[in-house]
């Protein structure tokens, strides 16, 4: 594990602040009382996340290590906040009834293949760590997240957002999280919190693209399609390919995401913006795919893998400073071909520097 100056594991959730914010304040109560407890729940359990200083999962009992085996349990909540819930399906077990538990168990597997398949990773911090999550979190929660521990799934309010279990990026992103807790730390405010933001979003989507089957070229590069409830003016909650264009509705506003350093928003909320200027690197990262071609996992996501895990990159990294590493990972990896030449030109066209 990288040192990380005792930084410990931060409170991630998938639904931005700003979002929740704009619900809270609907006249329809249907909409602003779940969106009101989901943000009340969030900043108390951010603020414990900052009581915590040991990095990985208390208590957790360890896999052998190099099994390459996933070590999934899934539990329900109960519509409470006792974490984790009552066990329901274990590493092995057949599917139930509940599409919840099922989604859930599939998507801890999907993770754990992309990163052992494509990276030689074993779990979440490379030795084994068993995947547990819990669904049916809360009542009408309108979000999921890693807790440093775990994962867990609100049901979502039925009228904005549906069961966060839907996205299997919404999984992805979430237990990258966790990824990116075990090695880099990045500090979660301002263009650090943005990039950890990022890298979730980044290996989220090509867990999405991976358990598809689809190339650069193919994939929708959206994070929580399918998460919207019908009649939501929105295809996501993020778009990589076109920041900004997520959604545009009356009820959740416009997706505020910058796509170049020109359309940077600085803001004391959200952490200094970290799931607003995260599409910032996103759209870097979507350029550099889609340029290679072919499956993003491979090159693309090997170069931004080879940052997050090398141990030069600083808990502080900005932007900058990541973009520098990502140009130096491809000269490693691949020497001065078409893979270095794409990393300078997508850094370029969202206006970060390299040198």
């Amino acid at each position: 594990m990288t040192d990380t100056g005792g930084q410990g594991p931060v409170h991630c959730t998938i639904v931005p602040p700003h979002v929740l914010d704009r619900l809270a304040q609907h006249g329809d109560s249907a909409l602003a009382d779940p969106a009101r407890r989901t943000l009340e729940h969030d900043a108390l359990q951010r603020t414990r996340r900052r009581l915590t200083t040991v990095i990985g999962a208390p208590g957790a009992v360890a896999a052998e290590a190099g099994t390459g085996r996933p070590r999934r349990t899934v539990y329900d909540a109960g519509h409470r906040q006792n974490l984790p819930g009552s066990k329901v399906r274990g590493e092995g077990d057949d599917p139930g009834q509940d599409a919840s538990v099922n989604r859930a168990y599939a998507g801890l597997g999907a993770t754990f293949e992309l990163y052992l398949t494509a990276y030689g990773r074993d779990s979440i911090d490379g030795e084994g760590l068993p995947l547990d999550a819990s669904v049916h979190y809360d009542d009408h929660y309108d979000n999921a997240f890693w807790n440093g521990e775990q994962m867990v799934f609100g049901d979502g309010d039925g009228e904005i957002f549906l069961d966060f279990t839907i996205p299997v990026d919404v999984i992805g992103h979430e237990l990258t999280h966790g990824v990116t807790q075990y090695t880099a730390n990045l500090a979660y405010f301002g263009q650090s919190g943005a990039l950890n933001e990022s890298i979730s979003d980044v290996f989220g989507s090509l867990i999405k693209q991976y358990a598809l089957g689809q190339t650069a070229g193919d994939a929708d590069w959206l994070i929580g399609s399918g998460l919207l409830a019908p009649g939501v003016n929105g295809k996501g909650l993020r778009s990589m390919k076109e920041p900004g264009s997520a959604y545009d509705d009356p009820a959740l506003g416009k997706d505020p995401q910058p796509g170049t350093m020109d359309g940077y928003v600085r803001t004391g909320r959200d952490n200094g913006g970290v799931h607003i200027n995260s599409g910032i690197p996103n759209r870097a990262f979507y350029l550099v795919a889609t340029a290679l071609g072919g499956s993003a996992w491979e090159r693309a996501g090997q170069i931004w893998y080879d940052v997050l895990t090398g141990g030069e990159l600083r808990s502080e990294a900005s932007f900058a400073d990541f973009a520098k590493l990502t140009v130096a990972a491809a000269r490693a990896r691949y020497r001065q071909g078409e893979e270095q030449e794409a990393v300078l030109k997508a850094w370029e066209a969202v206006g970060v520097p390299t040198a």
